[in-house]
């Protein structure tokens, strides 16, 4: 099996968790887009779209919005989502199918880690138009909350961390490209003309249990929910028992910081 459908298949099982517990995409990201194209895009790719919570944004600003989902659990949530201007499709992303010079903007959120970058970059080059716009937009790890709450999700994640890279059953599943490399690798494909890295953070409500949902909906900790669970057991309730011990029943605001990081083409 080749590394990108054992990537997809990592997305398997956990979809109504994903769709709950992770954020939509920031109007922010959207914004500089739209500025840099110096347009309202007739076409933007959202590549790597999961369950469509970065698709929906593009609704109201894009004349069309396709969304690109490999992973069969994801794309059913996000297909309950399409409408006259918003598709999804099953398609890799170094083979989306779409026609050459179609879109405005493509944009991998929280994706393009995942992807092959130099034949990915290629497509994305085929596929966008003439001074068109690539962007990947990632979360950074933890939200901003509750010291001790992020104290206790980075304890637990560093135990995922841990077994991904020790067991075999859990290590020999998946192939993840540094999202520290991104910039480097927009820049060196030599398909754009401008990049650059932006920083922002987004506020949303949070409730406890979507707290706990959010290292849930993780791929990594899925994979090892699915291959070796007694391995986390104990540092999963200890995660529970501490965020319980930190936030009541009542709704509370988190910030999701993310990287940005965009091409001119």
């Amino acid at each position: 099996m080749s590394s990108k459908q054992n990537n997809a298949d990592r997305f398997s099982g956990f979809a109504d968790v994903y769709e709950n517990a992770r954020p939509k995409m920031p109007k922010y990201p959207v914004e500089i887009i739209c500025r840099y194209l110096g347009k309202a895009p007739q076409l933007v790719v959202d590549m790597g779209c999961g369950t469509g919570l970065s698709t929906e944004i593009w609704r109201d600003v894009s004349g069309r919005v396709i969304g690109i989902e490999p992973n069969d659990d994801m794309r059913g949530i996000a297909e309950r989502k399409a409408d006259g201007k918003t598709s999804f499709i099953k398609a890799f992303s170094d083979n989306t199918g779409l026609e050459d010079c179609c879109a405005d903007a493509v944009v991998c959120s929280q994706s393009f880690h995942w992807m092959e970058p130099t034949s990915t970059l290629k497509e994305v080059n085929r596929i966008l138009k003439e001074h068109g716009v690539f962007a990947t937009v990632d979360c950074d790890w933890p939200l901003v909350s509750n010291w001790e709450a992020e104290k206790a999700y980075m304890s637990l994640y560093g135990r995922v961390l841990e077994i991904e890279s020790q067991v075999p059953e859990v290590k020999d599943t998946f192939v993840r490209y540094s999202k520290d490399k991104h910039l480097e690798n927009i820049m060196k494909s030599g398909y754009f003309t401008y990049a650059r890295e932006i920083l922002f953070s987004s506020r949303e409500e949070c409730t406890k249990e979507r707290f706990r949902n959010i290292i849930l909906s993780q791929g990594s900790t899925q994979t090892i929910l699915k291959k070796r669970p007694e391995l986390i057991e104990k540092e999963l309730a200890s995660f529970y028992e501490a965020i319980d011990s930190c936030f009541g029943e009542e709704t509370f605001d988190i910030d999701f910081c993310y990287r940005m990081r965009i091409g001119v083409k």
